[in-house]
């Protein structure tokens, strides 16, 4: 009988660590969304064989290089993880989603946008973006 009650405790004993650690993982997730919230986000939705969004990729890189430190940006592959693109409840590719930094949707575009055309979005947005380099 004691051993059964060793088992117990030790069993009850792993799932607090479990959840603990669970909770730590948590945090430090929320605490770096925290950080990069910080910073207005453009996220784009395509697919890496889609003609208009193959035609986005150099513009999403060369914002991701060139703004780095003032301005999110992330591609979401919807056709090699369809998952992924479903909270964003879109329509066709690409699309484009501007984002503030408190989180909140603040524009929408769908299809091909260009570099001068998302930065005179930002602009109009009232999101002052100076680049790095050029």
């Amino acid at each position: 009988m004691k051993t059964g009650i060793w088992l117990l405790a030790i069993f009850v004993g792993a799932c607090f660590a479990s959840a603990s650690l669970a909770a730590d993982t948590t945090n430090a997730t929320a605490q770096a969304a925290a950080t990069n919230s910080a910073l207005p986000k453009l996220v784009d939705l395509g697919a890496g064989k889609c003609i208009p969004c193959k035609a986005m990729m150099p513009i999403i890189e060369d914002l991701k290089k060139n703004y780095e430190g003032k301005l999110i940006v992330e591609f979401i592959d919807v056709w090699k993880n369809p998952d992924a693109g479903k909270p964003y409840k879109i329509n066709l590719i690409p699309t484009q989603i501007f984002y503030s930094a408190d989180g909140k949707e603040l524009f929408r575009h769908e299809g091909f946008f260009g570099k001068d055309d998302i930065l005179a979005k930002w602009k109009e947005l009232g999101v002052n973006l100076s680049a790095r380099s050029q």
